[in-house]
């Protein structure tokens, strides 16, 4: 900043903040957004000067202090057109009150009389960027810093999901409402979804800074989805086959197999699991479950010939599911509860698989259900950007959805958040890092 005011001329350079007092208020904007405000706060500066009067020339450093900072900010936000949370607006009011200046060097009590001076051009010039730097810290880098996070990406090889705001945020004095779409599709035919027939989460507690509702149409289309990519299919033989579970097929079929060839008693026999629909997903307050129906072939493999089946069964089977929050990542950990199977060809051969059951159960426990858990276990990632993770989670289990609480920790501010996710220019950006 220069200026001339007769025979004073004078010149400012290197502005720097040394100290940001704030009293500031973060919180919900009904119907609009969120408003941040900053009352009667202060900021210490320090900048060089060079002044000519007269004859007289000087140039040093001058401490300013301004009281009275007073910002007032409204984010609109609003959902894009590809779904992503946006800040369409920024509604900045800002103003100081008072500023003060302390000179130093040989002529800085000289100078002291002008110091009026130089703070009133000072605090027009301050109060004309304070909003600038504001809008251009919402519109360009937060609204950058939302673009880097997915919206629709892949889990696995098999399935995406899709997170995709359905409208725009709903906001009251107490909370900010944002409806996903939550649903995961098939890789080779993202078109092909399922239906929600799901009730609507309600969100009643206010403990924790995010609540995350998951209905039974979350998992469903999980599970659909991987139906469809076919996944639920699986071989039991050889190595992977257990021995006592081998004996007891064995001794099960021998009638079957003396009966199509008493030389097919010397090769490997297998199991082959196949679900038959896709699995479905039961919420209530009690827990969460999966219900699956599979179709169960019992093989001989004789080498270098096509197999030979000796049964066909169905296996209904229930597993409880247990749901945990972690970091980012929303896991699932499945037990099998119930199992039953029976023939698809007479009901008394429904009878004599009665005693395989205990014995298959026990199988699919020790071989299966932990292959299904390992797999899963990685879960699935809810986007937030890098730097900002969930703690504290709690899990609540209600009639048709779960609710996972947490608060939001961010292990570094935001600043760095940006400038680690988004590359740009962050001349004029201003940034509270919160711990929390």
């Amino acid at each position: 900043m220069r200026g001339k005011e007769g025979r004073f001329q004078y010149t400012i350079k290197d502005v720097k903040i040394t100290e940001l007092n704030l009293t500031s208020d973060l919180r919900f904007q009904p119907d609009v957004g969120l408003l941040f405000e900053v009352q009667n706060s202060s900021i210490t500066l320090n900048f060089q000067r060079r002044i000519l009067y007269w004859l007289f020339y000087d140039e040093g450093a001058i401490n300013a202090s301004a009281e009275g900072v007073n910002i007032f900010t409204v984010l609109h936000l609003i959902k894009d057109k590809d779904g992503r949370l946006k800040i369409s607006n920024v509604t900045c009011d800002a103003f100081i009150t008072k500023m003060r200046a302390r000179f130093s060097g040989t002529l800085g009590r000289v100078y002291d009389f002008i110091g009026t001076f130089l703070t009133t051009g000072m605090r027009f010039v301050l109060n004309k960027q304070i909003c600038p730097a504001l809008n251009h810290a919402a519109l360009v880098l937060i609204n950058q810093l939302l673009e880097t996070i997915p919206v629709r990406t892949e889990v696995d090889s098999y399935v995406g999901i899709d997170y995709s705001l359905l409208s725009d945020p709903v906001v009251t004095e107490t909370s900010l409402d944002m409806d996903f779409r939550g649903m995961f599709y098939d890789l080779k035919n993202e078109n092909e979804t399922l239906v929600n027939y799901a009730v609507n989460p309600v969100v009643r507690e206010y403990d924790r800074m995010i609540y995350l509702s998951l209905s039974e149409y979350f998992f469903d289309s999980g599970l659909f989805s991987y139906f469809k990519g076919g996944l639920f299919q699986m071989q039991i033989a050889n190595e992977r086959m257990p021995k006592d579970l081998e004996m007891l097929l064995r001794t099960t079929y021998l009638g079957t197999i003396m009966m199509l060839n008493p030389a097919l008693m010397e090769h490997p026999l297998s199991l082959e699991l196949e679900v038959t629909s896709p699995p479905r997903s039961t919420i209530k307050t009690s827990g969460a479950s999966v219900a699956v129906n599979c179709n169960v072939k019992v093989l001989v493999l004789p080498p270098g010939k096509p197999a030979v089946q000796l049964s066909s069964m169905t296996m209904e089977g229930k597993f409880n599911a247990k749901v945990s929050m972690k970091g980012k990542r929303l896991a699932i950990h499945l037990d099998l509860r119930r199992f039953k199977i029976f023939s698809n060809q007479s009901a008394l051969e429904s009878l004599a698989l009665i005693p395989l059951q205990g014995p298959l159960k026990t199988m699919l426990q020790i071989s299966v259900v932990p292959l299904i858990n390992n797999y899963i276990k990685r879960g699935v990632q809810i986007p937030l950007p890098d730097g900002i993770d969930f703690i504290e989670e709690v899990v609540e289990y209600h009639n048709g959805y779960i609710i996972v609480g947490a608060n939001l920790h961010f292990r570094t501010g935001l600043r760095e958040i940006i400038e680690r996710n988004v590359p740009c220019d962050y001349s004029g950006f201003i940034a509270v890092s919160p711990s929390r």
